[in-house]
């Protein structure tokens, strides 16, 4: 069950994205003006570009699968049945870039503000998102019912042997 449903597309402009991003954290304060030079003139296009290379998203049928990073890679796959919400996002630096952000939120995930995965610059990010909540609608859909596979008929039957077990044990306990 873990055929591929659909391979998100990064929008290049992400590229651009990573290397402005910290010149203008760096824009913010007088001192960082010659690092921000720096940055755009050397290692800047270079990280932005290999980030943007490391981007993969995949959705199969049972999980959402994404990769990133240059310096610390990151392989996260997150099962569908635990997907809680999908935030869409477009702030004004992301908009002046033509962004936005998928912010994937799963159960149990303790209460913090975080997202458990960010993606940012999916191209067609409220279709993809449109397509990850259907899957997962449709594997729930298909768990609830009861000859999904036999597993239903399965599951009864191996219910019903513990049962009868628990009954043979209170019986023993009885005597």
């Amino acid at each position: 069950m873990n055929n591929l449903v659909r391979e998100a597309r990064f929008s290049p402009a992400v590229k651009k994205y990573f290397l402005w991003l910290p010149v203008f954290g760096m824009f913010i304060s007088i001192i960082g003006i010659p690092l921000a030079i720096v940055w755009l003139l050397g290692p800047g296009q270079y990280f932005a570009r290999r980030y943007f290379d490391s981007l993969h998203c995949e959705l199969t049928e049972s999980k959402l699968k994404f990769t990133k990073g240059v310096l610390v890679r990151v392989d996260k796959t997150i099962p569908l049945e635990n997907i809680q919400d999908l935030t869409f996002i477009e702030g004004p630096i992301l908009k002046m870039f033509g962004l936005s952000i998928l912010k994937i939120e799963t159960a149990g995930h303790g209460g913090s503000h975080t997202a458990d995965m960010r993606l940012i610059g999916i191209e067609g990010a409220s279709e993809f998102r449109n397509v990850v909540l259907e899957q997962r609608d449709r594997n729930k859909s298909l768990a609830l019912s009861p000859n999904h596979s036999g597993q239903s008929e399965e599951m009864l039957q191996v219910l019903k042997e513990i049962r009868d077990v628990l009954k043979d044990i209170r019986g023993e306990q009885n005597t």
